[in-house]
């Protein structure tokens, strides 16, 4: 683009990411150097070096935000895999009792032949908004005996 183009493209830019980096690649396009572009702009010289490499590579669809395009990390379990977590969550833990962090990771690492940490199946057990079920503990009786000499006369 000319500088014409890209000061018209700084001008008319809706978002600040994209007027930053319309602003950046005129400045630059006017003779100004990485450092004077990075003093005005307050961007770092790597970050600016970055920008006009992927300026020089896309053109103008380079310039804005960009982190819409990014899809994010691919999920650990399928949809399929955490209904069936939910139905064992539903009954008892392996061992009969209550279902912990150790015990869902167990359980998700024979299901994916992938070793998982308890800590994500405590994250697991948390998403899923499963609460520990922990019966009271009873007060055991003591002896009538017993009771009479705790009482103070």
């Amino acid at each position: 683009m000319s500088t014409e183009e890209l000061l018209v493209g700084y001008r008319q830019a809706k978002e600040a990411i994209e007027r930053s980096h319309y602003q950046i690649i005129w400045l630059l396009a006017t003779g100004k150097t990485a450092a004077e572009v990075a003093q005005v702009t307050g961007y770092t010289r790597i970050w600016i070096y970055q920008l006009v490499k992927r300026y020089n590579e896309l053109g103008a669809s380079a310039l804005g935000d960009q982190r819409h395009h990014n899809p994010g990390k691919k999920a650990l379990f399928t949809d399929v895999q955490q209904a069936q977590l939910w139905q064992v969550l539903e009954g008892k833990a392996p061992d009969g009792g209550l279902w912990n962090g150790r015990k869902v990771a167990n359980w998700l690492s024979e299901l994916t032949g992938k070793r998982i940490s308890r800590h994500r199946g405590w994250e697991y057990l948390q998403q899923m908004r499963y609460r520990l079920r922990v019966p009271r503990p009873e007060h055991g009786e003591s002896e009538l005996l017993e009771q009479e000499n705790w009482k103070k006369n």
